[in-house]
């Protein structure tokens, strides 16, 4: 907003009571903003609550992993292949191939 700001660009709705040329227009539009972030972070609490509750009675597991750790393993350590090969033959990305073979060299 303040980028438009600083090219003179301004916003006027025909139907709403917003004129960012005004004080009270510029306020208006400031509350619409922190009303709508306000909404979004309590979606997000009771979305966090509600994954927390199937957690607590069993029923949600989350997403299942789509990178077999094994067989990156297995593709680096007994057919020698190297991580852009292996993210090649398995469809995921390089970093990932590098995430499961750091893990394996991290004590537990």
């Amino acid at each position: 907003m303040y980028a438009l700001n600083q090219q003179g660009i301004t916003l006027k709705a025909t139907e709403q009571p917003v004129d960012t040329r005004t004080a009270a227009g510029k306020a208006f539009l400031d509350m619409l903003g922190v009303f709508a972030e306000f909404e979004t972070n309590l979606r997000r609490e009771r979305q966090l609550e509600g994954i927390a509750a199937a957690k607590a009675r069993g029923v949600y597991q989350g997403r299942k992993p789509r990178i077999d750790a094994a067989e990156v393993r297995r593709l680096y350590v007994d057919e020698k292949m190297g991580a852009t090969a292996i993210s090649r033959q398995l469809g995921i990305g390089r970093a990932s191939v590098y995430r499961v073979l750091e893990r394996d060299e991290q004590p537990a």
